[in-house]
């Protein structure tokens, strides 16, 4: 059991830090959070039946007449998910979506675009979906293209007032009433609607649901749903099963969640025409991760510790901003920390790739900012990979053969890295080509204990 504790402190401890900061802010801003109806569906969902391989998800949702799938809005991942999900459900059955992005009074703009009457600029503007909705557009309109090429229809659900937590219930009543309506349009199609997650709890739309279609059967999706994600990661769980009627699925960190949300809060608060600053999320990152290998943020000499680390901190700029282009290092890549210029460049802020550039800015800054040899790329490279799984472990290897930095990761969980062993490896002086070949056998050694 203490084995256990231990593997689950050393899994989640970069992540937690992390998180307390982002959270404390955005309850600062967001007062809203505290509201019964959203503390309803946070006490809904605490725990989980079992681990559902792939097939058995797969499975559980082929079995449902009307599929629920819970948004979190500000996070892409969620939207890029509905879509993967409708394209891979067309194969096999017929389907239509239903979006709460869209106001219901709107559904005849939504169908002139359906018709390639109109194109997207147009639709985004007569929708004013930066107005009345204002999350991103471009993965929720990706998820529109998704419908329009593989489903039979594309409904719109939602109605005002979207801001009025007291007239809430009432949203889900209209939305009830809306998905009531396609099934008579679409009598033989699977339903599939996607809709904000507080809205999932049995209590809110599924009961208002099934009050109008008490034949329908009705799977909830949600989401990466803290509570259920913190025990799931230690199982390395990709969903889980809640229950006969709901289950989740894990394709985002919490910490990811928040700082996508904070994102927003952020855009929310700027003018119009500014660009995003991710400045606070990558200090963030580098902080939780120097504090969770050990590092202190203010030691005035390079030795044990990085030197001032917070005098080191990167210029942060998003790709618009940037006046060169890093086209090399973009091109497959979300962000890029560029060493010799102590930047980051970021095109999209997705967290595992952040947390990646993190841990190579936190090499630099450790190894004082001095230029790394060629032959130590296999080093930094590992020491990015161990980083990235630190803040972020759910991102596991996926149809790739696992690195020397997952393989590091890995070894650090059991316990049989220590905390003063990782950061000798930070903090160790390359000097000649021999020195390097040395320090890389060295992390191949730790890798294997």
């Amino acid at each position: 059991m203490a084995k256990r504790s231990g593997q689950h402190s050393r899994r989640t401890a970069a992540q937690m830090h992390a998180l307390a900061a982002v959270r404390q802010e955005i309850g600062s801003q967001d007062p809203a959070q505290g509201r019964v109806y959203l503390r309803e569906f946070a006490e809904q969902f605490r725990d989980y039946d079992s681990v559902l391989s792939r097939e058995e998800l797969q499975q559980r949702i082929e079995a449902a007449s009307t599929v629920l799938i819970g948004d979190y809005h500000a996070l892409p991942a969620c939207q890029r998910f509905a879509a993967e999900l409708i394209e891979s459900c067309a194969r096999e059955r017929r389907v239509v979506l239903g979006v709460e992005a869209v106001l219901a009074r709107d559904q005849r703009i939504l169908d002139a675009w359906w018709r390639r009457e109109i194109a997207e600029a147009e639709l985004r503007r007569r929708l004013r979906f930066d107005r009345e909705w204002g999350y991103q557009w471009e993965p929720f309109y990706a998820l529109l293209c998704t419908a329009r090429d593989h489903a039979e229809g594309l409904y719109a659900l939602d109605c005002m007032p979207r801001e009025d937590l007291r007239r809430i219930r009432a949203r889900d009543r209209h939305a009830a009433a809306k998905i009531s309506e396609i099934r008579e349009r679409h009598p033989e199609a699977a339903i599939f609607v996607l809709f904000g997650e507080s809205h999932l709890a049995p209590q809110h739309l599924p009961r208002t649901t099934k009050e109008l279609l008490p034949e329908e059967s009705t799977l909830t999706v949600l989401q990466n749903v803290d509570a259920l994600y913190w025990r799931a990661v230690a199982q390395h769980a990709t969903a889980v099963s809640i229950g006969k009627d709901a289950v989740c699925v894990f394709n985002s960190s919490p910490l990811e969640k928040y700082e996508s949300y904070r994102l927003c809060l952020d855009g929310w608060n700027a003018a119009a025409d500014s660009i995003p600053d991710f400045a606070p999320a990558i200090y963030n990152l580098v902080f939780s991760l120097s504090r969770s290998l050990g590092f202190r943020l203010d030691s005035p000499r390079n030795g044990t510790q990085p030197k001032y680390l917070t005098d080191l901190l990167p210029e942060v700029v998003a790709l618009d901003e940037y006046p060169h282009n890093p086209d090399s290092q973009l091109e497959e890549k979300s962000c890029a920390y560029l060493a010799d210029a102590n930047l980051f460049v970021i095109k999209e802020f997705q967290m595992a790739e952040a947390a990646e550039e993190c841990s190579r800015f936190l090499y630099s800054a450790c190894r004082g900012m001095v230029r790394l040899p060629v032959s130590a790329q296999p080093i930094e490279d590992a020491l990015a990979r161990f980083g990235s799984r630190l803040l972020c472990p759910e991102s596991e290897v996926k149809d790739r053969t696992p690195t020397l930095g997952d393989s590091l990761y890995e070894t650090y969980l059991a316990g049989k890295i220590s905390l003063p062993a990782l950061r000798r490896v930070f903090l160790s002086r390359l000097g000649t080509r021999e020195k390097t070949l040395e320090i890389l056998a060295d992390l191949q050694y730790l890798a294997r204990s």
